[in-house]
């Protein structure tokens, strides 16, 4: 090809096929997940389709990297993370890395513990890892319950029921770590935008 343009939108659909695998989605998942067809997911993982804007920031939000990354655009040299919080179920959520798979870092806000939503203990795969940045943070796990200062980390198996939250009056800000099984349980929104 010599067409620049058409170079970058030929490597498309092979970064699309390598950051859904990498998350361990379905293509049916992906779509519910976008509002975008499983048919034309496929046909924009196989190249069979040309993608457009309106199709790739969807992508782009469903897993969780920058269009630039789409579509491989030139790096600019600048190393830094472009924050962008996520607002669910009460909690701020902001990604600390970009890579897709693998381990995700994130500073996670919670609320005043009255202001909070009443959640129940939740349970999926994998390990989490967090580290108490600011206020007190009241942690459940299976049947034992405590409350973890700044300075104080947790480590646990997931597949126990936990809810994390603030345990006064103060938002409580945690900085934590998952993999792909945890990103996905505590991200993925309960009604996916339809596009």
């Amino acid at each position: 090809m010599d067409n620049p343009a058409e170079d970058v939108l030929a490597g498309v659909g092979p970064r699309l096929r390598a950051l859904r695998r990498a998350r361990n989605a379905t293509l049916a998942a992906l779509a519910d997940e976008t509002g975008l067809t499983a048919s034309t997911l496929s046909r924009l993982e196989n190249g069979r389709l040309r993608p457009t804007l309106e199709q790739l920031l969807p992508l782009a939000r469903a897993h969780g990297v920058p269009l630039d990354d789409l579509v491989a655009a030139p790096p600019t040299g600048d190393p830094r993370i472009h924050l962008r919080p996520v607002r669910r179920s009460g909690l701020v959520i902001i990604p600390l890395t970009r890579r897709p798979g693998g381990v995700q870092a994130y500073k996670v806000i919670y609320p005043p513990a009255g202001r909070a939503p009443a959640t129940t203990p939740q349970t999926h795969e994998g390990y989490e890892w967090f580290y108490v940045l600011n206020g007190q943070v009241r942690f459940v796990l299976g049947e034992q319950e405590f409350l973890l200062g700044v300075g104080e980390a947790a480590e646990f198996d997931t597949r126990i029921p936990h809810r994390i939250g603030s345990a006064d009056s103060r938002p409580a800000e945690v900085l934590t770590l998952f993999g792909p099984q945890g990103e996905r349980a505590h991200l993925e929104p309960a009604h996916p935008p339809r596009t």
